[in-house]
């Protein structure tokens, strides 16, 4: 984030889609940071059912006694239930439950309207009905495509995904969290991918 210039002070809010390290061991470093930069907004980290706790244990794990830590901001951490919305700060965000495997769950995807826009992520998953909704006539849907046609458990390939399209919608795809199958194939397809320090105006 510093290399690319993003201040992380500015941020107000983290949602996480689930508790795999990938996901979620990031949390430790950004809130000590932001303790050392002395930050004084509020902050809200919301996530799935169990967030409080595990954020505590991967706090502890990393650093001994840093979830004990008195803040100079104030933190809020929420849990969210699927299929309900929350209203946090500017963003009212919507869970779906998705399909990524048995442990580092519960596992969510994402629609989130601010400012007249809907982005929606489909976050790491298998394909689930799910996310018809969550992704409907989306201004942004941000989507897994692992593999090209290869059909792995916890997963979504691009043409499983791409069979899905019409009744998605989405005005604007990208695609992301793509394996060297996909990542090889990007200069002959007509899809667009995320990398690293995209700018999407929408």
């Amino acid at each position: 984030m510093k290399q690319l210039g993003i201040v992380p002070n500015d941020i107000d809010l983290i949602l996480i889609t689930h508790f795999h390290g990938d996901h979620f061991a990031g949390l430790p470093f950004f809130l000590l940071d932001a303790q050392f930069s002395r930050r004084s907004r509020p902050l809200v980290i919301a996530g799935p059912e169990g967030i409080e706790l595990r954020l505590v244990q991967v706090m502890e794990a990393l650093f001994e006694n840093s979830s004990r830590t008195l803040r100079k901001f104030e933190l809020s951490v929420v849990a969210l239930g699927p299929a309900e919305s929350w209203t946090l700060g500017a963003v009212t965000v919507t869970p779906f439950a998705v399909v990524h495997g048995e442990s580092g769950g519960p596992f969510l995807g994402y629609r989130l309207e601010a400012e007249g826009r809907v982005i929606a992520y489909s976050a790491d998953t298998e394909w689930t009905d799910n996310l018809v909704p969550l992704a409907h006539e989306a201004d942004l849907f941000i989507a897994e495509a692992y593999y090209y046609d290869r059909i792995v458990k916890n997963h979504l390939s691009l043409t499983t995904l791409a069979a899905h399209l019409p009744d998605i919608n989405p005005k604007r795809l990208i695609l992301t969290h793509m394996s060297d199958d996909m990542l090889e194939r990007l200069p002959t397809l007509t899809y667009t991918a995320a990398h690293d320090g995209m700018i999407v105006d929408l």
